[in-house]
């Protein structure tokens, strides 16, 4: 079963890169942009088996800082 975690900072959390992403589409001239927040995509193959219980503790424990993150577990359909 393939899995995506998305994981990004939670509001109030200051994004140096995601302003410097910001500064960077104003200097292109990207006119519109109000902010940028940046964040990662982290992609598993787990077992079919994996219960929701067991991803939550993954991400809990190693893949996301749960002082200044949040993130959201995506399961993909496999063809």
């Amino acid at each position: 079963m393939k899995v995506r975690v998305h994981v990004s900072l939670k509001p109030g959390v200051l994004d140096p890169q995601g302003r410097a992403v910001h500064h960077a589409l104003e200097g292109l001239g990207f006119s519109g942009v109000e902010d940028v927040r940046v964040g990662r995509l982290i992609e598993l193959e787990v077992a079919s088996g994996t219960t929701d219980a067991a991803l939550d503790e993954m991400c809990r424990k190693l893949l996301a800082n749960m002082v200044i993150e949040n993130y959201r577990i995506e399961k993909l359909e496999t063809a």
